[in-house]
């Protein structure tokens, strides 16, 4: 079950069988979260971090009118906060946009791995680290970008990083997202989100049929994102 993560943490770095076991001796709780539903909720005091194994969820933030802003999307091999172990208390919640599977890990077992294994702590870490990258350039993306740009850019994102855990098919993904939760990741009215996913199907860059995503030119898709995927920290070297 921890395949994923194996994988995402291994893009950075190769993992050792004795750091994958203690990964998996971290591991307790196990559950199944259906779609809509809170993994996380925003002013909880977790007392593990949750993995999730299959699924996508997302980070988000309310405002007092109610409106709800995604600032990003959690994949199969993602801790969703991890950050919590020394935070404690969320300001954010992460909500299931699929059916999700996901693993806990307990606080104080993640304390003893930084306290027994410095480069396990250092690829969770970096971990972190990357998670911020992914908010400042969907700030950046918020703020910047045009909307057909803005969608470009999520898809060779989410692209990229399904690669890495094995959930792609050639060029082609899945992404169980409403129109309206994808208004919501992109600060739009669905009726502008079916627009600017209408104008990138006339481009032929890409192929979205109910919610699988085929891209049909990357090299075009990459330039209209503007897409530099440095910032996901994929190069293996050691760390």
């Amino acid at each position: 079950m921890l395949e994923s993560l194996y994988l995402n943490l291994g893009q950075h770095d190769a993992l050792s069988e004795q750091e994958k076991a203690l990964l998996a001796d971290a591991m307790s709780l196990e559950r199944y979260v259906a779609a809509g539903e809170d993994i996380v909720t925003e002013g909880t005091r977790p007392i593990y971090s949750t993995l999730i194994v299959d699924g996508l969820a997302a980070r988000y933030k309310v405002l007092e009118d109610g409106g709800r802003q995604f600032t990003s999307l959690q994949l199969a091999g993602d801790f969703v906060d991890l950050h919590a172990f020394l935070l404690k208390t969320m300001d954010h919640g992460i909500v299931a946009l699929s059916p999700c599977h996901v693993l806990a890990a307990e606080h104080g077992k993640l304390k003893t791995i930084t306290e027994q294994a410095p480069h396990l702590t250092r690829l969770l870490w970096l971990d972190t680290l990357v998670d911020g990258a992914i908010h400042r350039e969907w700030i950046v993306a918020m703020g910047r970008r045009s909307k057909i740009s803005h969608l470009a850019h999520l898809i060779c994102e989410i692209f990229v990083r399904l690669q890495v855990v094995k959930k792609t098919r050639e060029m082609s993904f899945h992404l169980p997202l409403s129109q309206a939760e994808l208004a919501d990741v992109l600060g739009l009215s669905v009726v502008h989100m079916n627009r600017v996913i209408g104008t990138l199907r006339r481009m032929n860059v890409i192929n979205w049929t109910s919610h699988m995503i085929t891209i049909l030119d990357w090299e075009r898709l990459v330039m209209i994102a503007e897409f530099d995927p440095t910032y996901l920290s994929m190069t293996r070297e050691p760390r």
